[in-house]
């Protein structure tokens, strides 16, 4: 989306009124679309437009040097020019759907560091809705570690014990509160730092039996040493990710430091990880040698093709939209009703009409979370990587484009810009296609026409 192409290009068929884009088509729909549409589906490949290869290549160059789909960061504070008049902050606040710490702070004209400080928050804590949050007086008393912590540092003798998460825990904290090492409750409990825990999860905050490392006895030490001895230890093995597997936890499960396979794999702490790839676990083989061999077969069949009615993408952007398919096939996203009701209240909470919004997220997707296209244009609103950064700075804060709420904040973001910067509405309908660019220079093409079209039926169904 919001991507310009050649004057030039000829002119193609009409597209059906449902997921009509062909930067932000979303995956789902390309195989009905394709058996819709045989003889346009048969045809070869062609190459794509100056302009949007142009796109495509720094995009690409982007992609290359790492950067997929940033993670979730702390947020700023929103600029001083898109902030409403601050009303004065009430003493106590209940989070609503869509709520950001930063975005509450923004509101009330506050500190969002100091938010975290009165409610005992970190940066990665997850808030939901009818939270209570503190916006003046003293800092919420802080979960009491018990003083002879240095007794009890050693895995918990009660087999396998385990905590239930309550509103404003971190992981931190519980493993503080339960005098154990943060990088042993990841290790328990297969998680990392970018983990998402929730109310009601229940967390292992002891090694039980589970654990291999738990034991005391020293024999069991020395035993890994000559099986690595016997098994040639210079030559590193492999390890093919699976849904659900966290650095630290691989590095556990395969007797390693995390900090040595970080630097085997070329990785940061940040670095996103997806089912099929592969890492080099240094010194030792954890999985047996006909495993690696066969672990390319899944390869053959990508989750998402590389061209699509007609044109071809580069292999580093569809390496991306792979990528990302695959984390969000292994995430729990919300259904497409409950993403219907996300970008209907976020758009009335930016001021956006809410019909409007839906008409586009039904277009683009049919409200499907997981919708990737080989643009790589990103679940119910379909942006991709560029255009996120975009919304970004519109909204003031960095938008995770992986997230259901950030996805829909960037798409109305972006209709909202539109719609203000825009001569009419129809050339801002059409800018989300085709780029406000393109349309300003060129005009409407022939299938961006039909896009419009689509858009203003498909509000008439939402209002």
């Amino acid at each position: 989306m919001t991507m310009s192409r050649s004057p030039k290009q000829p002119p193609k068929p009409s597209l059906p009124m449902i997921a009509a884009t062909t930067a932000a088509l979303p995956a789902v729909v390309m195989s009905s679309l394709a058996l819709a549409q045989p003889a346009l589906a048969a045809q070869p490949a062609r190459s794509i437009p100056s302009s949007l290869a142009a796109a495509m290549k720094a995009q690409a160059a982007a992609e290359a040097a790492g950067a997929v789909i940033p993670a979730a960061f702390v947020s700023t504070t929103i600029p001083a020019a898109f902030q409403p008049a601050q009303p004065a902050a009430p003493a106590e606040y209940t989070i609503v759907r869509g709520d950001t710490v930063s975005a509450i702070a923004g509101r009330f004209g506050l500190d969002t560091g100091e938010i975290l400080k009165l409610n005992n928050l970190q940066s990665n804590t997850i808030i939901y809705p009818g939270q209570k949050l503190k916006l003046s007086g003293s800092p919420a008393p802080a979960a009491p570690a018990p003083a002879p912590a240095p007794a009890a540092p050693a895995p918990a003798p009660s087999g396998g014990a385990s905590y239930t998460v309550k509103p404003g825990d971190t992981l931190g904290a519980i493993a503080a509160r339960h005098n154990v090492a943060l990088s042993d409750v990841f290790a328990w409990n297969n998680l990392s730092m970018r983990s998402i825990i929730y109310p009601g999860q229940k967390i292992k905050v002891s090694a039980g039996d589970s654990a291999p490392a738990a034991p005391a006895p020293a024999p069991a030490a020395p035993a890994p040493a000559p099986a690595l001895a016997n098994t040639s230890a210079p030559a590193p093995g492999s390890y093919t990710i699976k849904a659900g597997d966290t650095l630290s936890a691989i590095a556990s499960r395969n007797g390693v430091k995390l900090a040595d396979l970080l630097a085997a794999n070329k990785l940061s702490m940040t670095t996103i990880i997806y089912p099929g790839s592969k890492l080099v676990i240094p010194g030792g083989s954890a999985q047996p040698a006909p495993q690696p061999a066969a672990a390319p077969q899944p390869a053959a069949a990508p989750l998402v093709p590389s061209s699509f009615l007609g044109f071809s993408y580069p292999a580093a952007v569809v390496s991306s939209a792979n990528a990302n398919k695959a984390l969000l096939n292994a995430s729990p996203v919300p259904s497409r009703d409950e993403m219907k009701n996300i970008v209907a209240d976020t758009a009335r909470r930016m001021g956006v009409d809410p019909s409007l919004a839906l008409a586009f997220a039904y277009q683009e997707s049919g409200f499907n979370q997981r919708a990737v296209s080989p643009a790589n244009a990103i679940g119910t609103m379909q942006i991709i990587p560029s255009s996120g950064q975009w919304a970004s700075d519109l909204v003031g804060r960095k938008l995770n484009l992986l997230d259901p709420y950030d996805n829909a904040t960037a798409g109305v973001a972006i209709i909202r810009q539109l719609l203000a910067t825009s001569k009419d509405q129809d050339t801002a309908l059409a800018g989300y296609y085709q780029g406000q660019y393109s349309v300003s220079k060129y005009g409407m093409y022939d299938d961006t026409k039909a896009y419009v079209a689509a858009i203003k039926a498909h509000q008439k169904n939402f209002r």
